[in-house]
């Protein structure tokens, strides 16, 4: 019994994966291509699920050759805004592109960053709407019995992210060596001090 539900769980995920092939799209070349002209820093943002994965999004793009890093978006509202600049793109990861948090965090940082990218499974939400760039996320059903649990609509953001950072490192020519020295401690570096 419990082998089955693992099972059927897993089968869910990877069906949702494979859904994301289905927006690797002309949008999400203009995503790249706004990405790898920015001068500035790549700021992700997100609440709730969404920002935990949204952390790890900005941690392996800044692992990988493009700066960036993560601000809660209710943190931003209360003064951390003046952490994003003009030569900033930000990028708002909201599975349904409405919590009220994330879409006013968005709209005051577009007067102020040179542009913003909504992560959202739907293109007519407020967030999506707003945004100069689309990463449309694929509608999934979630994995629990209820289908109320982020499960499969983070395991894409999270897989949609890893797309993004690795596209952009292959782009830039990112090479071991600077992998390297975004990378001196643990284990990883122990094995890349000794390659490189």
């Amino acid at each position: 019994m419990i082998k089955s539900i693992a099972r059927e769980i897993l089968d869910s995920e990877l069906q949702a994966v494979t859904k994301v092939t289905e927006v690797l799209d002309d949008q999400f070349v203009g995503v790249i291509e706004l990405l790898e002209t920015c001068t500035g820093k790549v700021i992700v943002s997100g609440l709730g699920k969404s920002g935990h994965i949204g952390r790890k999004i900005a941690a392996t793009l800044a692992s990988t050759g493009t700066p960036a890093f993560f601000v809660h978006a209710a943190e931003a509202l209360h003064g951390d805004l003046g952490m994003i600049s003009s030569s900033d793109v930000l990028i708002a990861v909201s599975n349904s592109g409405t919590s009220p948090e994330i879409v006013s965090m968005a709209r005051h940082a577009r007067s102020f960053a040179g542009m913003v990218i909504a992560m959202t499974s739907n293109p007519s939400s407020d967030l999506a709407q707003m945004a100069d760039r689309l990463l449309l996320l694929p509608r999934v059903s979630e994995s629990d019995p209820w289908g109320l649990a982020p499960t499969n609509s983070t395991t894409i953001m999270l897989v949609l992210g890893d797309i993004v950072a690795i596209t952009l490192s292959r782009r830039k020519g990112f090479s071991r060596e600077q992998f390297f020295r975004s990378h001196p401690g643990g284990a990883l570096g122990q094995s890349l001090r000794q390659q490189v």
